[in-house]
């Protein structure tokens, strides 16, 4: 069932749905707490897409998906107000023994 939901989606939209990984205290705390990776992603994306994004760039089994949204703070730039981006993340489940190697180390 897992193999016909990956293959519903264009395989260069998935490319796109990762922004970024985050890399912070608590997404590290996460990741060692729940076995789960933390994503930037694209505003529209789905739960589904998110998912089968993981799978095909990481070759890994997801076991959940969580997304939060983050609006963007207003900020001062000198006499003028800016506003910084709105953000969504991903945090990404792993199945019980998978692992995602996110440092840029080389094997």
């Amino acid at each position: 069932m897992s193999s016909s939901k990956t293959k519903q989606f264009d395989e260069g939209r998935l490319m796109q749905v990762l922004v970024a990984p985050v890399v912070s205290e608590k997404a590290t705390m996460v990741a060692e707490k729940s076995n789960a990776v933390t994503f930037k992603v694209l505003q529209d994306a789905t739960k589904h897409e998110i998912k089968a994004a993981v799978q095909l760039l990481f070759k890994v089994e997801v076991k959940g998906v969580s997304v939060v949204n983050t609006k963007g703070k207003a900020k001062r730039f000198g006499k003028s107000m800016g506003r910084r981006d709105n953000v969504r993340k991903a945090y990404v489940t792993l199945q019980p023994g998978q692992e995602l190697q996110l440092t840029g180390e080389a094997a």
